[in-house]
């Protein structure tokens, strides 16, 4: 994997043109909207910016500079085009984006070897499961997304070169 990709100012630009991307979904798609409304997805593009990073350090920077951009763009497109939105859900997302440097903490080590990694992979796996089948409605995207995350997670193997 290049690692010049996945740094703090990418990822933070990759965050914040998504969150434009996903207002836009919400308001124009309903489809896309709705894939992009739910957490599996975004539990698949944290996972894979955690796995990819090239230590525990760099993966809680680039999620959390990810999820900051992506947050503070998605409201401020919500508010420039009069779009519903809650401050309620801007506080839980904030509060997620100020946890996701700690998952993204341990996502990094679900390609490391032992117990521990793989007690993590099956939490990552069982929370976007359990939040695909009851918090949202199941559909053929969901299943995709944690079919994808399930490959990510068990199946994929990285090359790491540093801790």
């Amino acid at each position: 994997m290049n690692y010049k990709l996945l740094n703090p100012i990418s990822m933070f630009f990759c965050g914040a043109i998504l969150g434009i991307i996903s207002k836009l979904f919400d308001i124009h798609t309903e489809i896309l909207g709705n894939i992009f409304s739910e957490f599996a997805i975004w539990i698949l593009l944290g996972t894979l910016i955690s796995i990819y990073s090239e230590n525990k350090k760099k993966a809680m920077i680039n999620v959390f500079l990810f999820s900051i951009g992506m947050l503070i763009t998605y409201y401020l497109m919500a508010h420039m085009t009069n779009s519903v939105y809650s401050w309620k859900f801007i506080k839980g997302w904030t509060i997620f984006a100020c946890v996701s440097p700690i998952f993204a903490y341990f996502t990094w080590m679900t390609k490391e070897k032992g117990v521990l990694p793989i007690i993590i992979r099956l939490v990552i796996t069982v929370v976007s499961i359990f939040c695909s089948l009851f918090l949202f409605t199941v559909d053929i995207f969901d299943l995709t997304i944690n079919l994808i995350l399930i490959y990510f997670l068990f199946f994929k193997r990285i090359k790491r070169t540093s801790k």
